[in-house]
């Protein structure tokens, strides 16, 4: 009886014990249970979302998963050819170039060479070497009395603002290390551009960052003090972007820091407008007097100008002005329609603007039909991530070629599609000083110049293989595509070419540019002939 009743006593403390510590943790269970019940609640009665007031609670696990769709796609659903706008693939091997690390693919190709649209270049018995030096080139024309020694792979308009202090400072010191030059954006020249040490391109774009009153209004003065610093090498007069052709932005107050204002030259606090045009020309003759104007102020740096190619006539309206004033750009930049790294409406980045291989090829064409080309440099910009988009780029008329997302791969990207909010967890598109801080400028500039390195000397074996010497030998004809499972061509079948000087005279127009050249005139980037007459 004694043994049973220490038997009963301690099992029913043990089980009183038991039951207590159960209730502790049970207070603890109800916190969560009841703010889900409050949500559910809250669901039910809001008229805002109709998923989540039929699915109260369950309905918000939709808006969960939309947030983090994106890496789901990229870390269990895409394959290494999946993705976009590039695709595991081209992004490993950005990394691994950045890295140093090995870039070699085993087992053979992933791609099916046997679809249409599959893409190459035929290699020779007779393989050359391709050295280094030849892949710079010099720019500036006749009136340029500062050309500039200029890399054949260069960072693209990228804005301090868009990216990160410390992502624009590694671009630059990258480029001093690797001996390139980064394009500064149209957000105008910032500290941090400098500190990098290197070789800047100078974007002037429609807001005139950096050199503008505060009225908005171009200031020559202003200019010409910063386009003396020995860092600009070229000034770029930005007329369009292929992620929005033909369309303005606005930069809301509330971003309009004191660095900001001191930076690109507008009031603290306030809205600043960026117009889709420039007010410093409003034809292609004022534009041509315009680049002169600066080339004159800078002390005869090179001047480009950057477009995307919308109607044909208006560049070929470009081109009669500078034949007849015999002064110009000393380079065009040729953006593409497909867009890039500036955000921008879906409508803009899908439907607006000429993509940036025809673009380019129809710049090269005008230059050389009126006989320009041997004058003006071409640069060409859009989707180049490997060796074989820089070649096909200089195979179809290109000088030098221009990288943005690239580059941005390099500092650690990685294609998280939140460029636009502010939250980039690399740290790179973003003004968020904890998600910045995760970027450092030492280690980041040495990965941003082992990627240049890399591709230039991936596309030098790549032309040694392909039996050229060096770069200016390649042809549209080098770079072959499959049409269908049986049809093959190369590009120079499927291109147009025209003669040197063709389009000087109306006797010797070719078809395919005879209603844009008979709508454009020098005087006006207007139609001059009947809409009937086509663009």
């Amino acid at each position: 009886m004694r043994r049973l009743f220490w038997i009963v006593f301690i099992g029913s403390f043990l089980a009183i014990g038991g039951l207590s510590f159960v209730a502790s943790y049970l207070v603890w269970l109800f916190v969560p249970v009841g703010l889900l019940f409050a949500f559910g609640v809250v669901d039910f009665f809001q008229h805002k979302h109709a998923i989540r007031r039929n699915f109260p609670l369950l309905g918000r696990f939709r808006y969960w998963l939309e947030m983090i769709r994106p890496e789901i796609n990229q870390y269990f659903i895409e394959s290494n050819s999946d993705g976009v706008p590039f695709s595991r693939e081209q992004r490993s091997v950005v990394y691994q170039r950045a890295k140093h690390e090995i870039d070699t693919l085993p087992f053979g190709s992933q791609l099916n060479q046997y679809a249409s649209g599959y893409e190459w270049v035929s290699h020779s018995i007779n393989t050359k070497t391709v050295s280094k030096e030849s892949l710079r080139t010099l720019v500036g024309g006749p009136d340029c009395q500062q050309p500039y020694d200029c890399s054949l792979f260069n960072v693209s308009a990228m804005s301090f603002g868009s990216l990160s202090r410390q992502a624009v400072e590694a671009l630059s010191a990258g480029a001093k290390l690797g001996g390139f030059a980064v394009n500064t954006g149209e957000g105008g020249l910032s500290p941090y551009h400098l500190n990098g040490g290197g070789d800047i391109i100078w974007q002037i774009g429609t807001g005139y960052f950096g050199c503008r009153t505060l009225e908005g209004k171009f200031d020559a003065d202003r200019f010409a003090q910063l386009s003396k610093h020995p860092q600009i090498k070229m000034i770029e007069i930005k007329i369009s972007q292929g992620a929005k052709p033909g369309h303005g932005g606005i930069l809301p107050g509330g971003k309009v820091t004191q660095e900001i204002s001191q930076i690109r030259g507008v009031p603290i606090g306030k809205d600043v407008l960026s117009p889709p045009t420039h007010a410093m020309f409003s034809n292609p003759k004022e534009l041509i007097e315009f680049i002169a104007q600066l080339r004159e102020l800078s002390g005869g740096k090179p001047i480009g100008i950057k477009l995307c190619i919308g109607k044909r006539r208006e560049f070929i309206a470009i081109c009669k002005a500078i034949v007849e004033r015999n002064s110009g750009p000393d380079y065009i930049a040729v953006d593409g329609g497909e867009g890039g790294t500036g955000a921008a409406p879906l409508e803009f980045s899908n439907h607006i603007g000429v993509p940036s291989l025809e673009g380019l090829v129809f710049v090269h064409n005008c230059l050389k039909g009126f006989g320009l080309r041997k004058k003006i440099k071409v640069f060409s910009a859009g989707k180049v991530i490997s060796a074989f988009d820089f070649i096909k780029r200089l195979a179809l008329g290109a000088d030098v070629v221009y990288a943005a997302r690239s580059f941005m791969l390099s500092l650690g990207c990685i294609q998280a599609l939140r460029c636009n909010t502010n939250h980039c967890p690399a740290g790179v598109a973003t003004q968020d000083p904890q998600l910045a801080a995760g970027l450092v400028v030492t280690d980041k500039k040495v990965r941003v110049r082992g990627y240049h390195h890399e591709t230039l000397d991936a596309a030098a074996h790549m032309m040694g293989a392909m039996g050229i010497s060096h770069p200016t030998e390649l042809r549209p004809w080098h770079i072959m595509r499959r049409i269908n499972h049986s049809e093959i061509r190369n590009y120079g079948e499927l291109v147009e070419s025209l003669k040197d000087n063709c389009l000087l005279k109306e006797e010797t127009l070719p078809s395919h540019y005879a209603r844009a050249w008979k709508a454009s005139s020098s005087n006006t980037f207007d139609n001059v002939l009947s809409e009937t007459h086509g663009e």
